[in-house]
């Protein structure tokens, strides 16, 4: 009996004729490596999981399955590359079927038997299992696959980048107890979360992997998982995502006590599918605001966005797999040769952001900021827009870092360049005077306060309070005739100072 799985989140209808793609029409532009692969599993002993197929009250530590792909300069001679059949051995492990015969494979999972998928099966890719990895540290691709979906979906474009010089790092997609998700997908994408968080610890295991040059890479669900993650990790500097589930599911991911919008600093690219149908928004049951509605986007204020809408592309061919193996719906989809023209572009772009954010390349970010006609795209492929962060609030703390840098010294010159580039910048009196005692109370850093003093008082010259303040500061470090003076112009601004009255009457005394 075959098995039906759930694919994806937003569950298209398909209809009709079978794809004619390959990897080799395709076309990518693959870098200067060769391609390595490596696959194996870890265990989070943290967490527990029962292999649901195994019917058994037995638990086990949450199996983590490992897909790396990563540059090598190994000369591979006369040796073949892996075929598609071989990344189907992951799936079937993965989907806890190991021992299923290799003819059983198109009938069991997700994709139809017919003989083009079959030669799918066949054909050769870019990738060598466990060839040499290449000298030199190069950045980190974590990518977080679709909906129950195997490690290995989008291996043509982890492929395509592990040749560019990227370190990409996958694991399954798998429910929080077992294999499958549980009706509660709030708790199912916290644990993807989870498997987020756990690939990148794993990542510190690899000398060839930059630590400190980390983007998050997701296609529909593993979009929502991505979003949690970066909140929770500092080390992500970019996220891409490819017709990432938090464009269509944004109150699904309000619900995390994790996740929050204002956290979302780093470069984000987002590359949607085109708009569905009319008819198939009304055959399907599908809310019309899919096509339009962006709440997640519209929301960032602190990072760069790029958004951008691939109008040849339905969902399911974000990933290698969809494009190669799904049938086609002839209510929508386009024709083959132009889906592979798409996904070489999702390729190019995914690239091109990754350069311009993780190698710093000025070329990389201008293909970015262009028209996409300026890039060599067909007129109408793509159309897109970039979001500009708005400038953060520069604050007292922002300003406490700069100073404190500076051991307190030239605090005039640095108000009046910080006011110059945030015009609204506002000291707090209290503040100043709060940060002044703390530091003039301590014989390692009075000087210091005495410094924040004497900038507060000219500052502001009318406040009786900080006169007194910085009077306190010299008489606690001996210094009575600057505190005498102090005390009589604080007396001066405010003639019922009775701190400032009995300091002078101690003082004569």
């Amino acid at each position: 009996m075959r098995m039906l799985y759930l694919f994806i989140l937003l569950l298209f209808q398909a209809y009709g004729s079978f794809g004619q793609t390959s990897l080799k029409e395709i076309n990518l532009d693959y870098g200067k490596y060769k391609v390595g692969f490596l696959h194996y599993i870890r265990s989070d002993s943290t967490r527990n999981y029962s292999r649901i197929f195994d019917y058994s009250n037995e638990k086990i530590a949450r199996p983590i399955s490992v897909s790396i792909w990563y540059p090598s300069e190994q000369l591979t001679g006369d040796e073949s590359p892996m075929k598609v059949l071989d990344y189907f051995q992951v799936l079937k492990e993965e989907e806890e079927w190991e021992y299923l015969p290799d003819e059983q494979l198109l009938n069991w999972f997700y994709y139809s038997n017919t003989s083009a998928n079959q030669n799918h099966l066949k054909e050769q890719t870019k990738a060598y299992p466990e060839i040499e990895f290449a000298d030199g540290e190069f950045p980190v691709i974590v990518y977080a696959p679709s909906y129950q979906a195997s490690s290995i979906e989008n291996f043509a474009l982890c492929e395509y980048l592990a040749s560019q010089g990227y370190f990409v790092i996958s694991s399954s997609s798998r429910g929080t107890d077992t294999r499958w998700f549980s009706d509660n997908n709030a708790k199912e994408m916290e644990t993807q979360a989870r498997d987020v968080a756990f690939l990148i610890k794993e990542v510190g295991n690899f000398s060839i992997a930059n630590y400190h040059k980390i983007a998050i890479m997701g296609f529909s669900f593993g979009g929502l998982s991505n979003a949690i993650a970066q909140n929770r990790n500092e080390k992500v500097k970019a996220i891409v995502s490819l017709d990432g589930t938090e464009r269509y599911q944004y109150a699904l991911l309000k619900e995390s006590p994790f996740f929050d919008i204002e956290k979302m600093n780093v470069p984000y690219l987002h590359m949607a599918q085109k708009d569905i149908p009319e008819k198939v928004l009304k055959e399907d049951n599908i809310k019309a605001e899919l096509n339009t509605k962006f709440e997640f986007y519209d929301n960032i204020t602190k990072g760069k966005g790029y958004r951008f809408k691939f109008n040849n592309l339905t969902h399911s061919y974000f990933s290698t797999l969809g494009m190669l193996f799904a049938e086609r719906d002839i209510r929508q989809d386009k024709s083959d040769s132009e889906i592979m023209e798409s996904y070489k572009w999702t390729a190019a772009y995914t690239l091109n952001f990754l350069n311009a954010y993780l190698k710093n390349e000025d070329l990389a970010l201008r293909f970015l900021e262009n028209n996409p006609t300026d890039n060599g795209v067909r007129n109408g492929l793509i159309t897109y827009s970039t979001n500009r962060p708005q400038s953060p609030e520069f604050t007292f703390m922002d300003f406490n870092d700069l100073a404190s840098g500076q051991q307190y010294q030239n605090l005039s010159q640095l108000y009046d360049s910080t006011v110059k580039e945030h015009p609204s910048f506002k000291i707090p009196e209290g503040s100043l005077n709060t940060l002044g005692l703390q530091l003039v109370f301590n014989p390692d850093t009075a000087e210091q306060g005495i410094n924040i003093f004497l900038f507060a008082v000219a500052l502001y010259p009318n406040s009786a309070n900080l006169f007194d303040s910085l009077a306190e500061g010299y008489l606690f470090n001996g210094i009575e005739e600057k505190a005498i003076e102090n005390f009589k112009k604080s007396l001066d601004l405010n003639s019922q100072n009775q701190n400032a009255i009995d300091r002078l009457k101690q003082l004569k005394d």
